[in-house]
């Protein structure tokens, strides 16, 4: 097993092609485009993926833009975080806690509902 810190060699639009540290929770860049911006080259983890029958509701997965602008915090940036989509942020710790305890909040909601429904159809 190498000791070598993990690299990565992407092509850019505005550097040609660049060698660059990779975190070893990076699982690819997959799809890069060449055309992207060498500020805009994004590291992605492994996503965790909330599915119920063969639809994703939900799914956040570790990020970092390692070289990016600190101008829009929410897209992501050198800071890792977690990107969440459908909603389309990339949230800090404290922001997925407030996620989690919203689904908690929302399991409640559905488990309410299926209670409701139940008894409207006479406990079948």
């Amino acid at each position: 097993m190498s000791t070598e810190p993990r690299t990565v060699t992407l092509a850019t639009a505005d550097r040609g092609t660049v060698t660059i540290p990779e975190p070893a929770w990076c699982a690819g860049h997959s799809p890069h485009d060449p055309e992207t911006e060498y500020v805009d080259i994004i590291h992605s983890g492994p996503e965790t993926s909330l599915t119920f029958r063969s639809v994703v509701l939900l799914a956040a997965g570790l990020v970092q833009s390692p070289h990016a602008s600190p101008s829009a915090p929410h897209l992501g940036g050198r800071t890792p975080g977690v990107s969440v989509h459908p909603v389309g942020r990339t949230l800090g710790p404290v922001d997925l806690y407030e996620l989690a305890a919203v689904l908690d909040t929302y399991a409640d909601a559905l488990r309410d509902l299926g209670d409701q429904l139940d008894a409207l159809r006479g406990g079948q």
